[in-house]
């Protein structure tokens, strides 16, 4: 039976390793040269990323791959994906190359606000409640002055703080929701520092107000909230529906068909959770390359599709006048300061590669990503349908299974660009080459 491991922090990288291989792996060194062959050579850029985390044995490699032709609002730009799903960067593409012979995309930020709350538990009268917060309001937002001053500076930092009220939700609950501007930067460590220091202020001040008696508020706790529906930007492309004409479709038909398939899912939850899956390949795979928070933006979007009570479609379509439009508006909490979009080399790259956007237009830029992957899955789906694209993407990783050579691989490409790819018409021909 395993034991526990005491201070397995402090261990060097060398011997949590060797305590993992014995542990786990029965002495097989063979693992640990699949460790190994992961660092980077360049030991300064290893000890970076070893830094990034607490207990690094290794790196863990996802592709970068770029899309090229995005037109958006009347600039052009290749954009940077991180991931592993085969057809992802392919479908971006082929939907840049779609809208830039039709206009491109636009987008705009509708707004930027980030929020936190202050949690509290109060089961005495809400009215002294009330009127101490009133008081005490001013001290607390002079309480965050030294913490927001360079936020300031810069034109951002607490815009609002305000007592709420949710004690019909959960007895004796209530908040001081606090909205902020962060600019450039993502801004989760200011705006948690700020929270925790109105907390504490907030705490020492009821402490020496006799209205309160013997039941005072008590903090729970302070945190950022991830869900920002008042961070949102939109996007868009429009064209005239005659401008739709596929290969053997009419405009009219495949611009029926699409919005038909939009509004699927924003009726039935069980099409809008992949529907929205699909926007997320697109959005999660930029949000990756920049270095920002890719498990934030998750969290906060697939809340807002929720937003009606009910999970829903993230994107629309209409066809009014002849003109088809299809959008998509989505909360994007993002930086370009700060965190690893400093430190990480790659994140550098992807932001110069960008060419170097502000937070705002970087919330442009990664939300017509998630339009585009969204019309390629929509546009796949009601025409050829979705399997013969990803397939063909997915034929290398079948061949890598299989343990094909180049010239395998060569013979293969060419055997199934007309005919249907799955794993055993795969294994056969390798297997029919071999013999």
């Amino acid at each position: 039976m395993r034991q526990p491991v005491s201070g397995f922090s402090k261990k060097s990288k060398e011997e949590k390793i060797k305590w993992l291989i014995a542990t786990y792996f029965n002495n097989d060194n063979s693992f640990i040269k699949i460790i190994q062959q992961y660092y980077n050579s360049d030991t300064a850029l290893q000890q970076l990323h070893d830094d990034f985390i607490e207990n690094a044995i290794t790196n863990f490699y996802l592709p970068f791959g770029v899309a090229p032709n995005f037109l958006i609002n009347g600039a052009l730009y290749t954009m940077p994906m991180v991931l592993e799903e085969s057809s992802v960067v392919a479908a971006a593409s082929n939907a840049s190359k779609f809208w830039l012979e039709r206009g491109g995309f636009t987008a705009e930020v509708i707004s930027t606000t980030k929020n936190g709350q202050v949690h509290i538990d109060f089961y005495g009268d809400t009215d002294t409640l009330t009127d101490f917060f009133e008081i005490t309001k001013p001290k607390l937002i002079a309480s965050i002055d030294a913490l927001q001053k360079n936020m300031k500076k810069r034109g951002g930092g607490l815009l609002t703080i305000e007592l709420l009220n949710a004690s019909e939700t959960l007895e004796g609950y209530y908040q001081l929701h606090c909205t902020f501007e962060t600019l450039d930067a993502m801004g989760a460590n200011f705006i948690n520092s700020c929270l925790e220091q109105i907390a504490t202020t907030f705490e020492a001040e009821a402490h020496t107000y006799t209205a309160f008696g013997s039941t005072k508020p008590k903090v729970v706790m302070s945190i950022l909230s991830n869900y920002v529906p008042e961070c949102l930007v939109r996007a868009e492309v429009t064209c005239k529906v005659t401008d739709l004409k596929q290969k053997d479709v009419s405009g009219e038909i495949f611009a029926a068909n699409f919005v038909r398939a939009i509004n699927i899912a924003k009726s039935a939850t069980r099409r809008a959770v992949t529907h929205n899956k699909g926007i997320m390949n697109g959005i999660d795979a930029v949000v990756l390359a920049t270095g920002n928070d890719f498990r934030a933006i998750e969290a906060g979007v697939h809340a807002y599709a929720s937003k009606n009570g009910y999970y829903s479609s993230l994107t629309h379509a209409k066809v009014e006048d002849g003109v088809f439009r299809f959008w998509i508006e989505v909360p994007l909490a993002l930086g370009t300061v700060g965190g690893l979009t400093s430190l990480h080399p790659m994140a550098k790259f992807a932001l110069h590669l960008l060419q170097n956007p502000s937070a705002r237009e970087l919330m442009q830029l990664v939300a017509v990503a998630g339009l585009a992957q969204n019309f390629a899955a929509i546009k796949s789906l009601v025409t050829v349908g979705i399997q013969k694209g990803h397939m063909k993407m997915h034929l290398m990783n079948i061949l890598n299974q299989l343990g094909a050579t180049l010239a395998e691989k060569e013979k293969a490409l060419v055997h199934f660009k007309e005919i249907s790819v799955s794993h055993n018409a795969v294994e056969n021909f390798i297997t029919q080459l071999r013999n």
